[in-house]
């Protein structure tokens, strides 16, 4: 994906990502819960709050922001280790989202090349993809395992892009960490409020004029209103 020279509020999207956990399936607070519950057997105390506000950034990244570097450096892999193994045990809980099946479909309908970067695991997306019965409209998946460095920086975005051939797309997520990576990568965004974020907090690393819509069904319906149409 290169950038477009004319800044992209002028060009027309020819594909759009998709991020997953929080925008097409409702797994935040499992994800919180598998992480709070994984800081706790490790004698680590952390709000809740926190855990939630760092939700969306790749887990190779969380727990120092959550819990600070040398609780990083001391218990960064075995927290992460039983975060997944406690998330595993959720995984017949995974939901798609009000409305996200539909969009998938309307967006590929339209001519948009969609593609699925995602923080999670592949094992986790697997899960994803199979409540959401959508991969036939599915042209490119990236994960966190392809990439070097995850949300917030751009890597997911750019090669997600790129496996599409996309010059001009457009992100739609759920939380501050993909508007960051968008901003990064000089993409316009969409957010959805199904991840829990305030519209305060999303607007942090947006753009000013930034669509924020509660889910997937309000973006569906305004569709033409954003750089989708």
């Amino acid at each position: 994906m290169e950038p477009n020279p004319q800044g992209y509020e002028a060009a027309m999207a020819d594909a759009v990502l998709l991020d997953v956990d929080g925008t097409l399936v409702d797994t935040v607070y499992l994800h919180v819960a598998a992480w709070q519950q994984a800081f706790l057997e490790h004698d680590v105390v952390v709000p809740g709050v926190s855990v939630h506000a760092a939700i969306g950034m790749g887990g190779d990244r969380l727990v120092g922001w959550v819990a600070g570097d040398e609780v990083e450096e001391r218990l960064g892999d075995p927290l992460r280790e039983r975060w997944e193994e406690l998330f595993d045990t959720m995984l017949d809980r995974i939901r798609p989202t009000n409305g996200a099946a539909a969009l998938v479909r309307t967006l590929k309908g339209r001519g948009l090349r969609v593609g699925l970067p995602s923080s999670g695991k592949d094992k986790h997306l697997a899960a994803a993809r199979k409540q959401l019965d959508v991969d036939d409209c599915i042209d490119a998946i990236a994960t966190t395992d392809d990439v070097d460095s995850s949300k917030p920086d751009d890597d997911l975005l750019q090669l997600t892009a790129d496996k599409i051939g996309s010059r001009d797309p457009v992100l739609v997520g759920d939380a501050p960490w993909d508007a960051a990576a968008a901003q990064k990568a000089g993409i316009p965004v969409i957010l959805v409020r199904t991840g829990g974020f305030s519209d305060a907090a999303l607007r942090e690393q947006a753009t000013p004029d930034v669509v924020i819509v509660d889910d997937p069904a309000e973006l569906l319906r305004r569709l033409d209103e954003t750089p989708l149409v």
